[in-house]
């Protein structure tokens, strides 16, 4: 992509797409641009876009992401481990191991991206100071604002 990183923010009034917002946060990517890197750290969030300079330190995922990837894990599990039991009837520890390893498994993989979709779901939607049209902290013009107010 060649434009430059004004050209790619939305205005205020135009409508932001969810669903490939939603993809980008699935792949840990800025929601804006999609290039950028979201997380850093397993789990943090990086504070801007290295690519296009959003300001990402609106993102509020707090607890939802792990609920999320609770839901997710359990319905996929619960009913895995009702088959598996009434079909081949394995040792109780045996299943336990098995079982303990497939949910940190998903879980693990599945709780940055989970994250991911959150914060990009909060950007599509405006949430929590993403819908302000405030320059990013590294921008000429917030450099001269910040001069003013001293």
């Amino acid at each position: 992509m060649t434009e430059s990183p004004a050209a790619m923010a939305p205005d205020a009034d135009t409508d932001r797409p969810t669903k490939p917002a939603l993809a980008k946060g699935w792949r840990c990517k800025c929601p804006q641009c999609g290039e950028g890197k979201l997380l850093h750290s397993y789990l943090k969030v990086n504070e801007s876009c290295s690519r296009c300079g959003l300001d990402l330190t609106h993102a509020r995922a707090d607890d939802g992401p792990a609920y999320l990837t609770i839901l997710i894990v359990g319905h996929i599990m619960a009913p895995l481990m009702h088959v598996v039991y009434f079909s081949w009837r394995p040792e109780p520890l045996v299943m336990f191991t098995v079982f303990t390893i497939g949910c940190l498994a998903s879980s693990l993989y599945l709780l940055p991206r989970m994250k991911g979709i959150v914060i990009a779901y909060q950007w599509a939607r405006r949430m929590h100071g993403f819908g302000k049209d405030t320059p990013s902290p590294a921008s000429p013009q917030a450099a001269s604002n910040e001069q003013d107010r001293t």
